[in-house]
Formats: C-alpha cells, structure tokens, sequence
C-alpha cells in the first residue's frame, strides 16, 4: 500500500506473501529448445534450484498410473515446455471477453474444485508453457482490426482491438517460471495501435510486471470470490493477497478488474459477495486515475466437467446436483447446467446493486 495515500496514523496495510508454484517435475521437448525463449525458459528454472528433464522426443508422455489421483497429482506438478502446435497460431474469439484468444501455455497450476478447464482440455493436466514465443506473438499483428466482440460493442469499443491470455492458463501463476507475461505485456506497450492485452489470474506475484512499459494497454483482472467460496480453490493466493496485489497494478498505472467468478451459492451469499465487494473497494481507495472494470461470472457444469472435478476432487462439497439446476444447450450442442433463472436473478441483482453502491468507479462488462 502506499502510504501517503493512507490517512497519518493509519498502518501499512501487509499482505501475505505471494505464492510461487514450484513444479515437482520440469521437462523440455528438443523442438522447444530450438527456440530462444525455450533456452530462456530453461535457464531461468534451473537459476531457481530446480532441475529440468531433456526430453529424447518431443511426445510429451508420463508414467502410467493405475490410480487416477495419482496420476492427476503428477500431471499437475509437472510443468512442460514444448512448441505451441500451428492450430494455436489461428486464433479465436472468446465471446464475452475479448475479439481474440492466444495462448501463452495451457494448462493451470492452481487446485481449483470447479475448475472450468476440467471440461476443455483432454489428457492429463500437465502445464505446458509454449516456447515459440516469437511467433506467437508475432502472429497476433493478423488480428489487428478484425475483432467482433468487444470491437463490435459500442460499450467497449473504445478498448480497441482485444486479446486474452488466459483463457487456458493463468499467466501470472506461471510467469516466474516463464517470463511470458512479462514479454507480452511489453509487446502490448509498444505496439502503437488501438489494443488490449487482456488476462485475469488467482495469484499475486506482480512485483515482475510493476516497472514494465505497459503503456495502459494492459488491463489485469483479478479472478476474486466470496470468503465463503475459499475452500474450493486450493493452491491460489489469497483473497487478500490478490486484493493487494490488484492495489499494487492499479497504482503502477495498469488498467484493472475483478472478475467476480464463479459465482456460487454459498450459504449467506448476498453478505458474502458484498463482503468481498467493500475488500476491494479498500483495497482500491485512493488510487489515481483509476480504470477498474467487473465481469460476473455464474457457476456452470457440464456432465463431462462433473465427472472429471468429482474425479479429482472426490471429497469436495462443491454443488453439483443437476437438479438444482436448469438444463441448457451451448451454441455447439452440448448440454450445460446454470442456475434457475430466480436465483440467477436475484444474485445479479443484489451483486450489481453493491457494486454500484460501493464500489460505482467499477463498469460492469457483462453477466453470464
């Protein structure tokens, strides 16, 4: 917290420590180490004590286990570094957030209960961080102008042409092993051009992205919940860790957001999403020349993704009852579960109102 900006005889505000994932096992493909950022990749983890495994083949394959626990620990302590496939390089809209999507990794280190990922990617949850950075990057000036999301929205036209970062991945929960974030933000400051990088994370470890030239072409969200919700994100930062962190981007000059996600209803939900709404509000105060926005996401399932959380989280109490639910179609055909329309509701009415109420510089970008 800055301090001058806290009344004379207020402390300083501490939060706890960002946490730093530390993969059990690290492994990198001959095709990654072709490429400087791969060789970067390399180094920087080995300068952190931990040792990297030299693939012989870039078929990315881990020991076969006959519990399915175990083998969703490994995958989820092992980090790979491999060549993002050319399908990568053709880029996606990502409705309601952004005109595009582009992949810095896939993949996730967090231990999320309702984990969304679940349902979108096959095979084990290995993290995978993409060395053909050069490409990647270089590949989104194609997309400049082409947007139809965000571009084509009146509201949000003004944010120019958008891409998201972690639609597969939280970026920032990787970057000291990376330095990916790092290099797309930078990327996105000195691009003279009307754009937005856009990424949305449950971590805290900012400090590597405070000094960079992001030109405000940035904007960091923050995927925040109710205290309440606490127990079904295993292995993230804390609440109050991320707040203090969201507080620390914003005063370098970041645009921000909280991406208010999933939201659940937990026992007192209303005083639990409003709890969490006056968090950030402190957390923000004082703050000059703030650019903050909210998007509010509601928890949905798919019976694939059931299947797959109950398998890694046999334990968890998360609601999962299809009969609590409503039954919907996605625009692919697939089935999906949200929740009933006087529930959905009644929470965006009471979630939008103390947002407006307490925390009235954030614009809410959309409900879903």
């Amino acid at each position: 917290m800055d301090t001058a900006l806290a009344p004379p005889d207020a402390p300083p505000r501490r939060h706890p420590s960002p946490r730093l994932w530390r993969p059990r096992r690290v492994v990198v493909t001959p095709a990654a180490l072709d490429h400087a950022h791969g060789r970067a990749m390399v180094a920087r983890i080995e300068a952190q004590g931990l040792p990297v495994e030299r693939l012989a083949a870039n078929r990315l394959a881990l020991p076969r286990q006959p519990d399915a626990r175990r083998a969703y620990a490994e995958a989820k302590a092992t980090l790979a570094i491999t060549v993002a496939p050319p399908t990568k390089l053709r880029l996606q809209p990502i409705p309601p957030s952004a005109d595009w999507r582009f992949d810095l990794a896939e993949g996730c280190p967090a231990h999320c209960q309702y984990c969304y990922l679940a349902g979108s990617l096959s095979g084990p949850p290995v993290t995978r961080a993409y060395a053909n950075l050069d490409a990647i990057l270089g590949n989104l000036d194609a997309y400049l102008g082409q947007g139809t999301i965000t571009s084509a929205s009146a509201a949000r036209a003004a944010e120019g042409t958008t891409f998201e970062a972690s639609c597969y991945t939280d970026p920032l929960g990787i970057e000291h092993l990376t330095g990916s974030l790092a290099a797309a933000v930078e990327r996105f400051g000195a691009w003279d051009a009307p754009v937005q990088l856009r990424f949305t994370t449950k971590f805290a470890a900012v400090a590597p992205l405070l000094g960079l030239r992001h030109g405000r072409r940035t904007r960091i969200r923050f995927s925040v919940n109710a205290r309440g919700a606490a127990r079904y994100e295993g292995g993230t930062d804390s609440l109050d860790a991320r707040l203090g962190a969201l507080r620390a981007v914003a005063l370098a000059g970041y645009p921000v957001g909280l991406t208010v996600a999933p939201i659940l209803p937990i026992p007192d939900w209303e005083e639990g999403y409003a709890s969490l709404i006056r968090d950030a509000a402190d957390a923000l105060s004082g703050v000059p020349d703030l650019d903050l926005t909210a998007e509010l996401i509601t928890h949905r399932f798919t019976p694939g993704s059931k299947e797959v959380l109950q398998g890694w989280y046999p334990g968890s109490d998360l609601p999962l009852e299809e009969a609590d639910r409503v039954r919907k179609m996605t625009k692919f055909g697939s089935v999906k579960y949200v929740l009933p329309k006087p529930q959905m509701d009644a929470m965006r009415t009471a979630i939008t109102g103390h947002l407006a109420c307490i925390l009235p510089a954030a614009r809410v970008l959309y409900w879903t």
